[in-house]
């Protein structure tokens, strides 16, 4: 795990501009060399942050490198052009410029990441908490929020001066981390976290299932507590289906941990579900999540775990193995030297995703999914360090009884 953990930082210790600290999003091994994609995103910045915490922690970095490094992000990112203290989805890494030629987009999920990573650095390192404090109240999470339907926007399009017209409405998907911060900062009511669908509503009748469960009241918000069937197993679904959505948010909330009865217990459910998901499949190996393909990147997920199945496309991404650390060790152990044979192991640690049944590689790095390993790793082997870190700040610390008092239908 250790010698993975090397080879995966390695990947940002050579792909981060040494002059603005900012990650290229992916890197492509071609015939005709390497192509770097020299853009990055407000959830790469903090993948980045926190993978550096991450290999202090594992002894890859001095705690000296690490806080010089992070300090070079921290110095872009108050220089960096923002909406509202928000920042845009795509930014060059050369000198920080917002990359018009992508769209001028906030998004409330990059963004969160980014809180999320500024909130690590600023507890890890006491030296540069006035700093990240600042970015992170800066923040302006409100300008975001349908306090009407008690959802997020899914962002805001500067050029068009609009809000999106959809909400980040399904519970079990990454962007309730943006959710869970913007509450903990009071830029958003407690009552936002009750406000989100666990399953659709019975009457919805487009989704994948139809759920059972029942009406239950958290601080006085009625939650349809409803949940799908897979396997004659019980779970709340994600939107897609894919890993990351559900265990992604597990890397800085204490869901395993405060969450025994709803979001830990259903993270292990999707874990065991992905598996057996395969099995029935009669792939050789798990971990379906959106990942970079041989000439793009697509949406894969176990089809069943999800409210609006995204395809599995017998594509397994090694990102996913790794969010299933805490969950399954055995199986990840298994899982590696499955992946190991399809010959996904490069310089960097593993290529982004592989094709079970025709064995075809992406032979790719990306940022967001190194880091999401990183994390992962030093989790496992440093007993849940950066949530422990996310979870000092009073940020994190305050919305703790959400994660503590639900109960979900799957019991």
């Amino acid at each position: 795990m250790k010698a993975l953990a090397y080879k995966t930082y390695s990947f940002f210790e050579d792909y981060t501009d040494p002059s603005t600290g900012m990650t290229y999003d992916e890197v492509r091994i071609t015939e005709d060399g390497t192509q770097e994609a020299k853009r990055t995103s407000p959830t790469n910045i903090g993948m980045y942050m926190m993978s550096t915490v991450s290999a202090q922690q594992l002894g890859i970095l001095s705690k000296e490198e690490a806080v010089k490094r992070i300090q070079i992000t921290l110095h872009s990112l108050e220089k960096l052009e923002k909406w509202n203290g928000l920042y845009y989805n795509w930014y060059n890494t050369d000198d920080g410029t917002v990359k018009r030629d992508w769209g001028q987009f906030i998004s409330q999920l990059d963004n969160g990441w980014l809180s999320a990573g500024l909130i690590v650095v600023g507890q890890a390192y006491e030296e540069l908490r006035g700093d990240t404090s600042k970015l992170v109240k800066d923040m302006d999470y409100t300008s975001l929020y349908d306090p009407e339907v008690g959802q997020f926007r899914g962002g805001y399009d500067v050029a068009k001066g609009k809000l999106t017209d959809h909400h980040y409405g399904m519970f079990y998907t990454e962007p309730r981390v943006a959710s869970y911060i913007a509450i903990g900062k009071g830029d958003v009511p407690k009552e936002h976290w009750w406000k989100l669908y666990r399953t659709m509503p019975i009457e919805w009748d487009w989704q994948a299932q139809i759920p059972q469960g029942e009406n239950l009241q958290y601080d006085g918000v009625n939650v349809f507590e409803g949940s799908y069937e897979y396997n004659g197993v019980k779970f709340v679904p994600s939107w897609g289906g894919s890993m990351f959505e559900g265990l992604m948010p597990g890397l800085v909330l204490k869901e395993k941990e405060l969450g025994t009865k709803a979001l830990g217990l259903n993270n292990k459910r999707h874990v065991e579900l992905q598996i057996a998901y395969a099995k029935e499949k009669g792939y050789p190996a798990w971990g379906f999540s959106p990942a970079a393909t041989p000439t793009g990147y697509s949406e894969f997920a176990a089809t069943p775990l999800g409210t609006s199945g995204y395809k599995d496309g017998a594509t397994v991404t090694a990102h996913a193995t790794f969010l299933a650390l805490e969950y399954a060790p055995e199986s990840v152990r298994k899982n590696m030297k499955t992946l190991k044979k399809f010959k996904m192991y490069g310089k960097y640690g593993f290529y982004d995703s592989v094709n079970v049944e025709t064995g075809e590689l992406a032979k790719a790095y990306l940022a967001l999914d190194q880091g999401m390993i990183m994390v992962s790793i030093a989790n496992y082997v440093k007993d849940g360090v950066i949530r422990d870190y996310f979870h000092s700040d009073p940020i994190g610390q305050k919305p703790e009884e959400l994660l503590q008092k639900e109960v979900f239908s799957i019991q």
